[in-house]
């Protein structure tokens, strides 16, 4: 019966996680650096092989469960694939990080692995990063597989665990750069938190499981399975261009110490509305005093959650101190405070003595923990998913987007018989993505840094506004052109776009239209 309990607690968790993960998958316009990801993924899609770019990209597993996604669903080309089809694969392994703390079975209270799966499910940064074509929660779902295999292994070892872990580093590796901080983490957690007077005995036979097992994954990885052996050298050679960028580039991206810390919590009173993980954080805080600073009655568990505690220290300290900052980074500390938030209100629950109180506790449970997350995932995901306000927000692609593709298509399938529109787009910096995955079905596109004053005007000219002088001197020496919208469209917020027609397109257009 008590399993039976167990599985029915765990299929209704999922079924929420599902419905706040798949629902609606392609309603936020692609964010610059998804449409990114996408074009990589093209490569793989349409030739079968993963080139690794040691500048750009990160790692190539996104690209490979997205190969699996998009074969099943019988999309063989790249305007084929969905959105649904691109964030599916952060989606599955969003659900597949919801069942990680069942591997603590055993480790820890399996009421703080029930409430941890409750928490993960409806954290608002989970949810939404889950539904991010990005390799972010990828490396979050490794690192708690990490998490699990190493602290399973150091209560009782064995050759399974000692291989899985092998399998979640070269996993990890073979993701995103940013691995080195969780590895960095976990051997300092586990370091520090060693039982005084009894030692770590790994066999040799295992130890040599571990790294033989995560050397080939993350080998068989980047050579795009033995064929771009290239690729293994530059994932490490890859770490001088991103000490670099965590550094001193990248200042777009430099943000003060605390500001993942400033995103998870409400200190805009007077803001509405009040985006926070107030709960997850306090929660956290509190239980890493509590692991540190009271008795806890299993040793097991309190050995487990010291390491889960300084494994979250470490890696919120690292990210914080490094100047380059995204907010999709914090996951992985995110991860830890949850477990630790779900310890700490079991510990206080047992530790109030007074009924009144313990009702008090799981009301602020149910309600700071759970509703308040579950309703702000629900708003964040499907109200305000490209809205400034959105903590979560960064950088997106405006909702325009949408109507711009719209029109540029409808101008296309109205052109005369036997003719193909040519569209410019003229953007400084090629700041035009995603534009380029909206009209990837569209073979006659061309895109510039700057005006080539030489080069023969388009049909259709789409551009942003440092451009204008250079555009409007050319339009002048042609035939005459309209303009397409009678506002600017926006790219993102504050980057607007301008778009011209030819009017013997604009005419043909509209008269069809008429008839």
């Amino acid at each position: 019966m008590r399993k039976s309990r167990v599985l029915i607690f765990v299929v209704a968790v999922m079924i929420v996680a599902g419905g706040l993960r798949f629902a609606r998958l392609s309603q936020r316009p692609l964010h610059t650096d998804e449409a990114v990801h996408a074009e990589k993924f093209r490569e793989l899609l349409e030739q079968g092989t993963y080139t690794y770019d040691p500048f750009e990209y990160h790692g190539p597993t996104l690209n490979y469960l997205t190969l699996v996604l998009a074969r099943l669903r019988g999309q063989a080309t790249y305007q084929a694939i969905t959105e649904w089809t691109l964030r599916a694969g952060p989606a599955l392994m969003g659900m597949l990080l919801i069942l990680m703390p069942l591997g603590l079975w055993g480790l820890v209270d399996k009421r703080v692995i029930g409430l941890t799966m409750v928490f993960i499910a409806v954290s608002p940064a989970m949810v939404f990063y889950s539904r991010y074509y990005i390799q972010e929660t990828f490396l979050v779902c490794f690192t708690a597989g990490l998490l699990v295999s190493v602290l399973q292994y150091l209560h009782k070892p064995h050759w399974a665990w000692a291989v899985m872990t092998g399998v979640c580093v070269g996993l990890m590796h073979a993701t995103k750069e940013t691995c080195v901080i969780a590895f960095f983490a976990v051997c300092a957690a586990v370091f520090f938190t060693r039982v005084k007077g009894k030692r770590i005995r790994i066999s040799w036979s295992h130890a040599a499981l571990c790294l033989g097992s995560g050397a080939l994954v993350s080998v068989a990885c980047f050579s795009s399975f033995f064929t771009q052996w290239q690729g293994v050298w530059d994932s490490v050679a890859t770490y001088a261009v991103y000490f670099g960028r965590a550094g001193h580039e990248g200042a777009n991206h430099h943000h003060h110490w605390f500001y993942y810390l400033d995103l998870l919590t409400w200190v805009e009173f007077l803001e509405w509305p009040g985006w926070n993980e107030d709960y997850t954080v306090i929660g956290a805080f509190l239980g890493i005093w509590w692991v540190f600073r009271q008795e806890i009655r299993s040793q097991t568990q309190a050995r487990t959650l010291r390491c889960v505690a300084l494994f979250t220290l470490v890696t919120l300290v690292v990210y914080s101190l490094i100047p380059y900052k995204t907010p999709w980074c914090m996951l992985t500390f995110l991860y830890g405070m949850l477990v630790l938030a779900a310890f700490a209100t079991v510990e206080l629950a047992a530790w109030l003595a007074d009924r009144q109180e313990r009702v008090v506790l799981w009301t602020l449970l149910i309600v700071m923990g759970v509703i308040s997350p579950l309703g702000q995932a629900v708003a964040e995901n499907f109200v305000y998913e490209t809205d400034t306000t959105n903590p979560y927000v960064y950088g997106h692609t405006h909702k325009d987007i949408f109507a711009l593709s719209d029109e540029l298509h409808a101008l296309v399938r109205h052109a005369p018989q036997g003719r193909k529109p040519v569209i410019q787009v003229v953007c400084p910096g090629k700041d035009y993505w995603p534009l380029p995955w909206y009209l990837r079905d569209y073979g006659e596109v061309g895109y510039w840094s700057a005006v080539d004053m030489n080069e023969p005007l388009g049909d259709i000219i789409v551009f942003q506004r440092p451009v204008e002088a250079d555009i409007m001197t050319l339009l002048s020496k042609h035939e005459l052109y309209v303009r397409l919208f009678k506002e600017p469209m926006l790219l993102r917020p504050g980057v607007p776009l301008e778009a011209y027609v030819r009017k013997s397109l604009w005419d043909a257009r509209w008269s069809d239209v008429d008839e």
